[in-house]
């Protein structure tokens, strides 16, 4: 690509652990800012706070398009380092426990005297303040306490965690989307701002018509399955050979539904003939699919529910998700070379966008593999990056 990347004039400072900071950073490294991340040098722990093992499949996921420094920053000449860097730079994010930006020295008043024009970026797990302010929080917990896990799984089982880390990527993205707005109003006011979210925060924020359905009708949803909570019918079905997701709760949808399943008298039938009244036999109604579902595979249904309009789709695991035809059209996937690892498949932003598309550059790097580039961009010499390292500061 010869075109220049949206943010490639736009330089982060991630000072990120974990999964959210650092996918939150990857957003803005995928649409070209220059990312330094900063690393403790030596630090044998610091892999797996940040993705695994650094040859490993996730962190090369996170950490793609970024340069690693590595600096110790619980050292005065290291964060002298660290204040350098914050002159030039646009933006640093940080995810650690409030506490520790103080202890570090620098918190976002410290860094915004040093540069006002920086926008600071930071995810806790339940606030920058308030009584849980200086706890740990972890995707799980803020799961939990966000309500996620109470609508989740089979109907009367246990509080059931979601498959993927959905309080961690959500707060990465909410924290996204704040940067670029802050980035936005810099150019009009002149003056950096703090931008903060939580997993709490933006977990609750995730539960959408599921947190509303209790602030605006006090109705205390509860799990619902692999069915819709409130639109029926709509969820997962077992076929001859596997399930089938399928939607078609109302009107034309409802009743090509129902005659692709063979079952064209139900749209009629006084237990099922009105929405509140199929939400009311749900269970029955869910029985008669279900029991037509079953007498065909799960391509069949596919092929004649799409045929019909009906919404519809297969359930995948995750070697069927890539093998499918229009994922595979869609191209979800950018090879990148590693020097150590070879030729790998990196799943892409899912965002496209016209001449400037966020890309996948560079592998995730070796710790302090850019130091020296970026101390001396910094104007750092090499006798003195020579004297950082013997000091154990870089």
């Amino acid at each position: 690509m010869t075109a220049k990347l949206p943010l490639d004039d736009i330089r982060v400072i991630d000072l990120t652990v974990a999964r959210a900071g650092p996918t939150c950073v990857r957003q803005l490294a995928d649409w070209g800012a220059d990312v330094v991340r900063v690393e403790w040098p030596a630090d044998p722990a610091a892999s797996g706070k940040t993705g695994g093992s650094r040859h490993g499949a996730d962190f090369q996921h996170l950490h793609r398009n970024k340069r690693s420094l590595s600096l110790n920053l619980k050292a005065p000449a290291a964060h002298e380092v660290l204040m350098r860097l914050v002159d030039v730079s646009d933006v640093l994010i940080e995810n650690m426990r409030p506490p520790v930006k103080y202890r570090l020295g620098f918190d976002f008043e410290t860094v915004h005297a040093r540069n006002p024009r920086l926008v600071y970026g930071s995810i806790s797990g339940f606030g920058q303040d308030g009584p849980y302010a200086s706890r740990g929080g972890v995707d799980q917990i803020a799961q939990g306490m966000g309500g996620l896990m109470s609508v989740t799984g089979l109907s009367g089982s246990e509080p059931t965690r979601a498959g993927i880390p959905v309080a961690d990527l959500s707060a990465s993205l909410y924290l996204s989307i704040g940067v670029l707005v802050a980035l936005h109003d810099r150019e009009r006011t002149g003056s950096g701002r703090w931008v903060q979210t939580s997993l709490l925060e933006s977990m609750i924020a995730m539960m959408d018509f599921q947190a509303a359905r209790w602030t605006i009708d006090q109705d205390v949803p509860t799990s619902a399955g692999n069915h819709h909570p409130l639109s029926v019918p709509m969820g997962c079905f077992p076929t001859a050979d596997g399930y089938v997701n399928i939607g078609g709760a109302d009107g034309r949808l409802l009743r090509s539904l129902c005659e692709v399943a063979g079952l064209p008298w139900l749209p009629a039938d006084p237990r099922f003939d009105s929405s509140a009244r199929r939400s009311q036999n749900r269970a029955e109604l869910n029985a008669l699919l279900s029991e037509r579902l079953a007498t065909r595979p799960t391509a069949a249904w596919v092929e004649a529910f799409n045929q019909a309009g009906v919404p519809c789709g297969p359930v995948y695991k995750m070697d069927e998700v890539f093998a499918d035809p229009q994922v595979r059209h869609l191209a979800m996937t950018e090879p990148v070379e590693h020097p150590a690892l070879g030729r790998l498949a990196i799943v892409r932003n899912a965002v496209r966008m016209t001449e400037t598309p966020p890309t996948v550059r560079a592998p995730s790097p070796d710790l302090g593999d850019h130091t020296s580039d970026v101390l001396g961009e910094l104007g750092y010499t090499p006798a003195e990056i020579a004297r950082l390292r013997v000091d154990g500061m870089i």
